[in-house]
């Protein structure tokens, strides 16, 4: 047993020697610390003094402050996922978060760009050379958001419309490669030419002042233009729902978009099947986005 500040430590160690994305990583902080505040409250300070109904008052008070159901099953996945961490590394006698439950959560449909839309959106980015370029590659691979940031010089292969980019392997995600067509051959080659030479980053997207370009200034950067193109409600993740959505209704093998958009199970991709009509009944190439 040892006291619950210095268990989220360790947690927070360990997910930082797997590899976690930093922005996971942080999250997952914020919540345990919030959970240990909460614990603090009630007199609990030991890993092993926290029992399920202390976890069901915590995410009951999350309720009663007004916090929506998602962020609630967002913090209920970390804290079990911090108790699992210290049952396996023997930091508690029995998992107290076993049997909490996540709170019923709606999904979504995922937001697809029309053709409109996503033209529209190329409008607004045309001049900015680079970010035309990120738009381009979420747009013709499906790459995530935190993939393109930490995307290398190296891991880029230009080929005249059949070049390819390197994904590494990050987390839980499997190293894969995923083709570039003349679309996005084409922006990343004049964002070549303009991307600063006098610097150390291997990066292959960076400021001009040579540091690398991260997750939160792609967002930013990628959330005024949205604005720019009359684009609402979108989000950058749902750049990778159109790549999916549209190639899956011009008839793309389903295993095909799976495999390059780095789904675990095909099955992931199977759902997107749902919010598209007609399916599979245009055949046409992938550079036809």
């Amino acid at each position: 047993m040892i006291s619950l500040i210095d268990a989220h430590k360790k947690f927070i160690n360990d997910l930082k020697k797997k590899s976690r994305a930093e922005a996971t990583t942080v999250a997952y902080s914020k919540d345990i610390i919030q959970l240990i505040s909460f614990l603090d409250k009630e007199k609990i300070k030991n890993t092993n003094e926290v029992k399920l109904d202390d976890l069901n008052k915590f995410m009951q008070s999350l309720a009663d402050e007004g916090l929506k159901n998602k962020t609630i099953s967002r913090k209920t996945n970390s804290t079990r996922t911090f108790f699992k961490y210290l049952r396996a590394e023997n930091l508690v006698d029995i998992n107290p978060s076993q049997n909490l439950e996540h709170p019923e959560v709606k999904s979504h449909d995922p937001r697809i760009l029309s053709k409109l839309e996503y033209r529209s959106l190329r409008d607004a980015v045309r001049k900015d050379i680079r970010t035309a370029a990120i738009v381009e590659l979420f747009l013709q691979t499906g790459i995530r958001i935190g993939e393109l940031a930490r995307l290398n010089l190296t891991e880029v292969k230009l080929n005249g419309g059949k070049g390819e980019i390197y994904i590494s392997e990050f987390g839980s995600h499997e190293a894969r490669v995923v083709p570039l067509n003349d679309a996005a051959e084409e922006a990343i080659s004049e964002y070549i030419l303009i991307r600063p030479t006098n610097v150390k980053s291997e990066n292959f997207f960076i400021t001009k002042t040579g540091k690398p370009l991260l997750v939160r200034n792609i967002r930013a950067t990628l959330n005024r233009y949205f604005e720019k193109a009359e684009l609402s409600h979108v989000k950058v993740n749902d750049l990778r729902h159109t790549f999916i959505a549209h190639h899956l209704t011009q008839g793309t093998n389903l295993l095909t978009i799976s495999k390059i958009a780095g789904h675990k199970r095909i099955s992931t991709t199977e759902k997107y099947l749902n919010f598209i009509k007609n399916p599979g009944a245009e055949k046409i190439e992938l550079e036809e986005l």
